[in-house]
């Protein structure tokens, strides 16, 4: 059946992603002007799209997150898990600074680069405790795969 939800621990689960989200934000400067200033490559989306896509997946990132300290796992395999979904999550947090704020559009596709194995880490990590955590983290994966291809785009572009 159904467990009972840990309130204290889902609400944790789901600030730690858009606290870091709205910190970025704030950081970051004005992101829809630098976007719209910028030449895009093609498929690139139109700015409102962002905000939407990134509530989604942190969302996903909390819900998954949530699911891992619930997990009976061994306190190793969180403990592993959350370090790495931390450093994810900084780099996440500081790729748009780097876009962003200062420009470095070639060290931010590096950046992103390493974001993106921190995820795939992540994912492994997760699906280790429990699959579900890990699949939701998916979205995040291929987004930010898409995410690479802009900002090549973008740095080869300006």
């Amino acid at each position: 059946m159904f467990k009972a939800v840990n309130l204290k621990k889902l609400l944790i689960s789901l600030l730690i992603p858009f606290l870091a989200a709205l910190l970025a934000q704030t950081l970051s400067g004005d992101i829809k002007s630098v976007y719209q200033s910028l030449n895009q490559p093609p498929g690139s989306p139109p700015a409102l799209v962002f905000p939407v896509v990134w509530a989604i997946l942190y969302l996903l990132m909390g819900l998954s997150l949530y699911i891992i300290s619930i997990s009976r796992a061994p306190q190793q395999k969180k403990s592993f898990s959350y370090i790495v979904f931390g450093t994810g999550l900084l780099f996440n947090l500081f790729w748009p600074i780097l876009f962003f704020r200062f420009g470095l559009l070639n060290f931010s596709a590096v950046w992103l680069g390493v974001l993106i194995l921190l995820i795939a880490l992540n994912i492994f990590a997760f699906c280790r405790i429990k699959k579900a955590p890990g699949i939701m983290l998916l979205p995040y994966l291929i987004w930010c795969l898409f995410a690479l291809y802009l900002n090549i785009g973008a740095a080869v572009l300006n």
